[in-house]
């Protein structure tokens, strides 16, 4: 597997070993854990707040360089956007645990409020500090860093998102839900309807011109220009950007935004080509699953995404099929796949038509999700410690529970039911069918190290633990173990401890995503990764007869 700078290791000198198996990517690794709110800072460098890593990362736009700044394991938990004051502090929305941060220039985080409800829109005026609430009926409010009292300037925010202050003094901010563009004197005031019928508004940018940039966050990449000096004409421009997220324009009016479906930090130019600086590429990946054609999926969290083989570099080399919200868990079933969401649903997704079927809600944390025999889908219910059927008529059986933290659900040939249990370190088996066993779990393997993904191939059964890294291949007619492949790039950067947010934010909105490393068997006997730790899948095929 050839090495490159990725999230993971941005020395590129990292290497999977294994003695049983060929590693390759099937698509180059991503150097952005996502990208959301975005601003040059006072040294010229565009900083990119990655609500999915928990961290802040610098890109120098002339060299594509990309340096952490807020590491994943410090005070910040899920930065969403930023802005920098006049005396170079920056000012941090930290989204799930409510909190806005200010980083002053010698690196020191100091908390200005956590009176604030998903917060995310944020913006300086001078040394004036604004934020919004990205919910219903949110509020846009004036913090003090001082520790003055919040000031509301307004509020009936149908959520609100990215924020700048315009040519003529006034706020604008959006409303994801309603399509519209509204803005409010910085003093307070009556806000106003500044355009409606917007695409997906997500953020709001002015260019050094004055003119008017709304980004959608749908799959197209579209953004609308809209001339306020004059008639109010409305530009379209379609990027195939997919998750726009936000933009900053530089001293030479040029235009970059980032993603939260896929990352990466893109120049988008007038006409709609693009450039990239930093390439897109996967979030995740977490779950994955390949079909008897060979075509390879990922749940990517915001996204149901095909990897390909790198290409000419010019491209993703990886194929958004649909934005489907925080989807974790999936598995191809003829033409069809079926994911788990962290909404607490599992849906059925028809890549032909791109229709989706709701075939369950309610469920706490739902990842791994197999196919049974009979045709059901079985789920482990990581929050809740069970594992449970959904038949065809989309009715529920308990199949177990009393787990700590079931991860994954893999079926072998002959239609017995394996479960590994995150929390407990085992990997056990659950008694699915008539006839297969006396109704209780039998321990197939334990003392392992936080197991995630399963998949089987013929006698042998894998799994990916996650905490060592190690892939362990388990055979299932003597019970023997053995390490098929380790140092893989799954979990946090090597060294680094991530905090856990919280599973929901107000709302019932998820959280972070939990890490989870996928696991799928292919036709070819290979093993397919989602090495979420640097954004890629991983091939691992067998070695071939006396090499």
């Amino acid at each position: 597997m050839r090495a490159v700078p990725s999230r993971f290791d941005p020395t590129g000198h990292h290497r999977v070993s294994s003695p049983r198996r060929q590693v390759s990517r099937l698509n180059p690794a991503n150097r952005l854990w996502g990208s959301n709110g975005v601003a040059f800072g006072p040294d010229g460098r565009l900083y990119v707040a990655q609500f999915l890593a928990g961290q802040i990362s610098a890109v120098d736009l002339a060299t594509g360089d990309v340096d952490v700044i807020v590491p994943m394991d410090g005070p910040i938990r899920s930065p969403d956007d930023l802005a920098f004051g006049a005396d170079g502090s920056m000012y941090v929305a930290d989204l799930v645990p409510g909190r806005v941060w200010r980083r002053d220039p010698a690196g020191e985080y100091r908390l200005v409020s956590a009176a604030v409800t998903n917060p995310n829109g944020i913006t300086c005026v001078g040394d004036r500090l604004f934020v919004n609430e990205m919910k219903p009926d949110g509020r846009l409010l004036e913090l003090f860093p001082d520790g003055g009292e919040p000031v509301v300037l307004t509020g009936g925010l149908a959520l609100g998102n990215a924020m700048q202050l315009g040519p003529d003094g006034h706020l604008y901010y959006p409303h994801m839900i309603t399509g519209q563009v509204w803005r409010i004197p910085p003093d307070g005031g009556v806000p106003e309807v500044v355009a409606e019928d917007v695409h997906e508004p997500v953020a709001v940018r002015f260019d050094r011109g004055g003119v008017l940039h709304v980004l959608s966050r749908g799959a197209e990449g579209i953004v609308t220009r809209v001339d306020l000096h004059g008639t109010g004409s409305r530009t379209l421009v379609t990027s195939g950007l997919t998750g726009l997220d936000n933009a900053a324009f530089d001293a030479e009016n040029r235009m970059f935004v980032s993603s939260y479906a896929s990352g990466g930090i893109t120049e988008l130019h007038p006409d709609g080509r693009t450039r990239d600086i930093v390439p897109r590429g996967l979030d995740g990946p977490y779950g994955v699953t390949v079909d008897l054609g060979g075509t390879v999926y990922a749940a990517d969290h915001y996204r149901v995404a095909s990897p390909e083989p790198p290409g000419d570099g010019t491209r993703d080399d990886v194929t958004t099929l649909a934005l489907l919200t925080f989807a974790h868990g999936i598995v191809a079933d003829g033409d069809l796949l079926h994911l788990t969401s962290q909404y607490g649903t599992v849906v059925t997704y028809d890549p032909a038509d791109g229709s989706t079927r709701e075939r369950m809600t309610g469920l706490d944390r739902p990842l791994g999700v197999a196919v049974a025999p009979d045709g059901a889908l079985v789920v482990a219910e990581a929050g809740a410690g069970r594992v449970i059927a959904i038949g065809h008529g989309d009715t529920t059986t308990v199949l177990a529970e009393g787990l700590v933290r079931p991860a994954d659900v893999a079926f072998d040939g002959g239609g017995r039911c394996y479960v590994s249990d995150e929390g407990a370190g085992s990997v056990v088996r659950v008694p699915y069918g008539d006839g297969d066993g006396d109704g209780g779990t039998t321990t197939v393997a334990e003392g392992l190290r936080a197991p995630q993904g399963l998949a089987v191939l013929g006698d042998d059964l894998f799994t990916v633990e996650s905490a060592s890294r190690r892939l362990r291949a388990i055979s299932l007619t003597t019970g023997e173990t053995r390490i098929e492949a380790q140092d893989l790039p799954v979990g946090p950067p090597p060294g680094v401890v991530s905090g856990t947010a919280p599973a929901l934010f107000a709302g019932g909105m998820p959280g972070l995503a939990p890490r989870f490393a996928g696991l799928a068997a292919a036709p070819d006997g290979s093993l397919l990764l989602s090495a979420d730790g640097e954004g890629t899948v991983l091939r691992l095929a067998p070695v071939p007869a006396g090499t």
